[in-house]
């Protein structure tokens, strides 16, 4: 089984535009990436798929395979099926660009769900939810079915409308989604070629589309909290952080 990483990188973000140039600590956001994609066990080869000369030019810089594509493609898994289709691969992992502290751990815990499993459509990773992140409309949160498989993704603090989570005394009712994906190349294609569903636009979240396709998304739950960076807020955040453990 051959399983590709790809890491899409759009220059014009609408909180953050530029944000895989930014600087953290010296480097590059998208060099961080890039560095932790590498450290993967189970990825043959790592991708930058980009619309931008700059961010082509700093992914080169540190030797990683840089596929050019159209800006105006509508997602992050347009673009990474734009880049894959001349590259022979069975499984296809989405490596967010925002997500400078990805881990090679973290993304084989998602390939090895298709080695496990070949006939699986679609995972993704979640970790347990703080109190700020359910009220946070920046924090994306899914429910799950018994079989770790998701039921619903939203930024609303769902299931909780009607019952609050103090009131149930428990936040497990949901979990803090990480927006890492991984597909079958076969589901990539159809995922692509369909039309955006109305769920996916009212929440502007592309992986409602797998959902309302019919697709079981395997949610891996991981302990790890995500440390994205969405805005400029985000990135001194993580700043801190990083000087906080010496790095």
């Amino acid at each position: 089984m051959k399983i590709v990483g790809v890491i899409p990188a759009r220059f014009g973000s609408t909180r953050f535009p530029g944000k895989p140039l930014v600087n953290l600590k010296g480097r590059p956001l998208i060099q961080w990436t890039v560095e932790g994609a590498r450290k993967s066990k189970l990825l043959s080869e790592v991708i930058v798929a980009t619309d931008h000369e700059g961010i082509k030019a700093a992914a080169e810089a540190v030797g990683v395979k840089v596929v050019m594509t159209d800006s105006d493609l509508p997602t992050g898994s347009d673009r990474i099926n734009a880049a894959i289709k001349d590259i022979a691969c069975d499984v296809v992992v989405n490596i967010q660009g925002d997500e400078p502290l990805v881990t090679g751990e973290l993304i084989d815990r998602l390939a090895q769900v298709f080695v496990d499993d070949p006939k699986i459509d679609m995972a993704t990773l979640a970790h347990p939810i703080s109190a700020e992140e359910l009220q946070s409309m920046n924090s994306v949160k899914v429910v799950t079915n018994c079989r770790d498989e998701a039921l619903y993704f939203s930024r609303y603090p769902m299931p909780y409308s009607r019952l609050s989570a103090q009131e149930a005394g428990t936040m497990d009712g949901c979990l803090k989604h990480i927006g890492m994906y991984a597909y079958s190349r076969s589901f990539l294609k159809q995922f692509c070629e369909a039309p955006p569903a109305l769920i996916e636009k009212a929440e502007s979240l592309e992986q409602l589309r797998a959902l309302y396709l019919g697709a079981k998304i395997k949610v891996i739950r991981v302990k790890e909290a995500s440390v994205g960076v969405d805005t400029p807020e985000d990135l001194a955040r993580l700043e801190k952080l990083l000087s906080s453990q010496g790095m």
